[in-house]
């Protein structure tokens, strides 16, 4: 095993370990924390090499970002399988089902890079993003097994550390399996590799217990979710993780194509810029706990549209391997702002018996809307440029801008509810 995968598996769990230290919180919350980059590392790994290998597979060069708009309409297709199995089966047996659908969709991986079938690479990007949609689902079992609502930004933030050891960890396994099994354009090897760390994420869950059933939930009557979805907050909350994950995703998706395939950097630089992103997606996740208890959820969400306006700024300013860092950096600060607030608020909009179906149509909307921008990434970069790229993400960050005017008027409304019926 090459020592950096060694040194980020021991800085997973010491830094579980320091966390578990300051924060009470249940054994749940740091069995995900382990868990959960050990799987989802399989997600950089075809962000990383899905478009540089497909480009060498696919008859049409402009189908290689196909796999990556696969993987994420796969995590759209499951979202609601996955809710309604967590639902009706509970979340560990929908957590083993995911992993399951993981560990095959990595199997035929291997075969597709071995022979270098495009058609099946495809099918199997799809199925690791259904079986991604499961994983996904791990931020609501860890939300469901907190003890107090209040601690809900803290577990968020500490579940979404977690995923700066799956950003290093995919990439990691990409370069260090490419050539272990032979094959045309290689990375046939990576995918083997992968399948240790799935198993070892299926073995550690095993100690994974249900979270408690709300006894409101048995008894609650639930609303139809027309009603749900017609709700302020419901659409604030939905708004701003959709476009902020669409947008992470369009440039995200076309970086290491153009900075690779179209701007001749080499795979080390690329692979840095990309591990640099994901990082810095989870990163701030170690602040921003304290972050929103003094901007609260509204200020965090407008620095995350500015920093993303920022981005537009830099990527436009150049294609050097600086460029695409810098943009790419402060993309995934803003992504985790972003998301962070939408997951938020979100279930204020539910209640305990409407969580399951409010989550798989929030998880449904999401990731649909990311798997059309991230193919759209690919026709418009091949088409346009990645200068285009850039300049048509700029209508969405305005979008983002009308979104926290909404939020900040209806937190006004609200407030102004409560002073009519204290009066």
């Amino acid at each position: 095993m090459p020592i950096n995968i060694l040194i980020t598996l021991a800085l997973l769990l010491l830094t579980a370990l320091v966390l578990s230290r300051i924060f009470t919180l249940p054994r749940n919350i740091w069995l995900l924390f382990i868990a959960q980059p050990l799987v989802m590392s399989a997600s950089p790994i075809i962000v990383f090499i899905g478009g540089i290998l497909s480009s060498k597979m696919a008859d049409d060069p402009s189908l290689a970002t196909l796999p990556i708009t696969l993987m994420i309409l796969g995590v759209a297709a499951g979202s609601i399988p996955a809710a309604m199995l967590a639902k009706n089966k509970g979340r560990k047996y929908a957590i083993y089902t995911g992993l399951s659908c993981s560990l095959l969709a990595v199997c035929l991986a291997i075969v597709s890079a071995k022979f270098s079938l495009f058609e099946l690479f495809c099918f199997s990007s799809l199925l690791i993003g259904i079986g991604g949609a499961f994983i996904q689902q791990l931020r609501f079992a860890a939300i469901e097994s907190s003890l107090n609502d209040e601690d809900i930004p803290k577990i968020l933030s500490i579940l979404m550390l977690s995923g700066v050891f799956a950003a290093f960890l995919g990439p990691e396994i990409a370069v260090a399996g490419k050539d272990w099994l032979v094959s045309p354009h290689g990375y046939a090897g990576s995918f083997l590799l992968l399948i240790v760390f799935i198993l070892c994420s299926m073995l550690i869950m095993t100690a994974f217990k249900n979270p408690p059933v709300n006894e409101n939930e048995v008894v609650g009557e639930a609303r139809e979710l027309k009603v749900i979805t017609k709700q302020p907050i419901f659409l604030i909350a939905v708004c701003t993780a959709t476009i902020g994950f669409a947008l992470m995703s369009y440039l995200m998706t076309a970086t290491p194509i153009s900075m690779h395939h179209m701007q001749g950097h080499s795979l080390q630089e690329t692979k840095w810029v990309i591990q640099s992103h994901i990082a810095a997606m989870y990163l701030p996740s170690l602040f921003t706990p304290w972050l929103v208890k003094y901007v609260k959820l509204k200020g965090l969400m407008l620095v995350g549209t500015l920093i993303y306006t920022i981005v537009t700024v830099i990527a436009l300013s150049g294609h050097e391997v600086i460029h695409y860092w810098w943009a790419l950096i402060l993309l995934g600060i803003g992504w985790n702002f972003l998301f962070l607030t939408g997951t938020s608020l979100l279930p204020q909009s539910y209640h305990a018996s409407e969580r399951h179906k409010v989550q798989a149509t929030n998880d449904f909307i999401l990731f649909g809307v990311q798997a059309a921008a991230s193919l759209l990434a690919g026709w418009v970069l091949f088409n346009a440029g990645w200068h285009w790229v850039v300049v048509t993400s700029l209508p969405f960050i305005l979008l983002l801008f009308i979104v926290v005017k909404l939020y900040h008027q209806h937190e006004k409304k609200l407030l102004l509810n409560v002073e009519n019926r204290l009066s």
